[in-house]
């Protein structure tokens, strides 16, 4: 069960990547709106976007709970991906299962407090405030942890202050940590932002880059 689980919280990490990539953004399509098979929930994450950018990171649907129809989709979201989950996973694996339903409730959990305490979220999970609060907003697809963004080489760093202490962002000790750190480095290396006029501009001006891509 232990082995299911592990290989549990790496598939939820994977699909973390896809799903935030190609249902919440939406896929470009030359001179028409971004394409999500799930149209309302690309709809409610960009308001998410534009609501922490106008906020420096903060959301406040998530103070006004299940009033909100923001939450409400997103928990209902998680829900639905959990027991479609249990479905597949459940012949071949209740560990699998069980890490289904734990990255679900750790999504959520993680990913509401982040939007609470902005501050919290910079030191813990600052690939997700590079996310929202980088000029790029078409990167850092992960969440709760980055390691599909380093596999999928979409793991871009705006700054020292904002690269997590190892690609697992999880607590280690120094010498693992570094140790992994220049392993990763040379196989899936992070990018970097490079700071041109065009992109503090866009910093400057974030609601014009929301609106850009909201309208792809």
């Amino acid at each position: 069960m232990i082995k299911g689980f592990i290989v549990g919280l790496a598939v939820a990490n994977a699909f973390e990547w896809v799903a935030h990539k190609y249902i919440l953004h939406g896929t470009h399509r030359p001179g028409q709106p971004r394409y999500s098979p799930v149209p309302r929930s690309m709809k409610s994450h960009w308001e998410h976007h534009r609501e922490v950018r106008k906020q420096h990171f903060a959301d406040d649907g998530y103070v006004q709970g299940f009033s909100n129809w923001r939450t409400r989709n997103e928990v209902g979201s998680l829900a639905v991906v959990a027991v479609a989950a249990t479905v597949v996973f459940y012949p071949v694996s209740k560990g699998m299962v069980a890490a289904a339903w734990y990255s679900a409730f750790n999504y959520y959990s993680i990913h509401r407090r982040a939007h609470l305490e902005p501050d919290w979220a910079k030191r813990k999970i600052p690939w997700h405030y590079d996310h929202q609060m980088n000029a790029n907003q078409d990167a850092n697809w992960c969440v709760t942890k980055p390691w599909f963004d380093y596999v999928m080489g979409t793991r871009v760093v705006s700054s020292d202050q904002l690269q997590e202490d190892n690609p697992l962002g999880i607590a280690l000790p120094a010498a693992v940590a570094q140790a992994l750190t220049q392993w990763v480095n040379q196989h899936f290396p992070a990018k970097y932002v490079e700071q041109k006029s065009k992109v503090i501009e866009t910093e400057m001006h974030p609601e014009r880059k929301i609106q850009t891509l909201a309208g792809e």
